[in-house]
């Protein structure tokens, strides 16, 4: 018996990085998983290789309140329940404060906020009349603390911790545990550019990129590396299955230390 048996489990942005990650690990515990996301051939080949008995992939997104009903319904029709969230998809830009067009901010808010916000509205009830579940929303580390050049980024995440902990006051007589996922540097598309160059993103200078991300990361982060999007999926995996039982309304961290300190030597 693995972990989640018989869970059925939604996870958006589920196409690569943490969210096809975090889909491998449900789907080997036992669990089945709706891999939702906008990267339809990348998330319908995760999916294939977990098998139709195992995976189910739909596109979503994220923005969009009819995506999200379609998917949540498509896991129904396919599977009979839907008892567990993670919403996983996000982007991330970098610019100062004063450089940032409001159109930028807007997009990040409206994909990491807006959606995160979209999927748990969705669900919630859903949960509820599956006699109860979880929801995982990842924030960041960013949420917790300030880093530079991340003003739109760092503001939809922290509000994805302000919503988890309201979500949790709401739904924790309902059967349903509601936390957050704070993952610190993860070596994925979205953070490394090098590793965005390897799945087919154009990018002049990956090798170089990746030299210097992890030069860059090796100097912040305690451990001396940045994490890998395994890590952060056995964090989801607790948060969503027993383990966790006396859980909710918390920010989980997995940077590597990050949060603690910076080395200076």
């Amino acid at each position: 018996m693995g972990k989640l048996e018989g869970r059925v489990l939604l996870v958006s942005g589920a196409a690569r990085g943490q969210g096809a990650a975090e889909a491998r690990l449900f789907a080997a515990e036992g669990a089945k998983v709706v891999l939702g996301d906008v990267l339809d051939d990348q998330g319908a080949q995760v999916a294939a290789r977990l098998g139709p008995e195992r995976a189910l992939y739909v596109h979503l997104d994220v923005r969009d309140e009819q995506s999200w009903q379609a998917a949540a319904d498509a896991a129904e029709q396919t599977f009979g329940t839907v008892d567990g969230l993670v919403n996983n998809a996000g982007i991330l830009r970098f610019n100062t404060l004063s450089a940032t067009p409001v159109e930028e901010f807007r997009e990040v808010v409206e994909v990491n906020q807006t959606g995160c916000f979209l999927g748990m509205k969705t669900l919630a009830p859903r949960l509820v009349r599956a006699g109860g579940g979880t929801i995982v929303n990842t924030a960041s580390y960013a949420a917790l603390t300030g880093m530079a050049y991340l003003t739109a980024y760092a503001a939809s995440k922290a509000a994805i911790v302000g919503m988890t902990r309201v979500a949790s006051m709401e739904l924790a007589d309902k059967g349903v545990r509601v936390n957050a996922l704070c993952p610190g540097a993860i070596d994925t598309p979205m953070t490394n550019p090098a590793r965005a160059a390897d799945s087919g993103l154009p990018l002049d200078g990956a090798e170089t990129a990746r030299s210097d991300t992890d030069a860059f990361y090796a100097k912040l982060i305690p451990q001396g590396r940045m994490g890998h999007p395994e890590e952060v999926a056995r964090a989801a995996l607790f948060l969503s299955c027993a383990d966790s039982s006396y859980v909710t309304g918390a920010p989980l961290v997995v940077d590597g230390g990050w949060l603690a300190g910076v080395s200076v030597l």
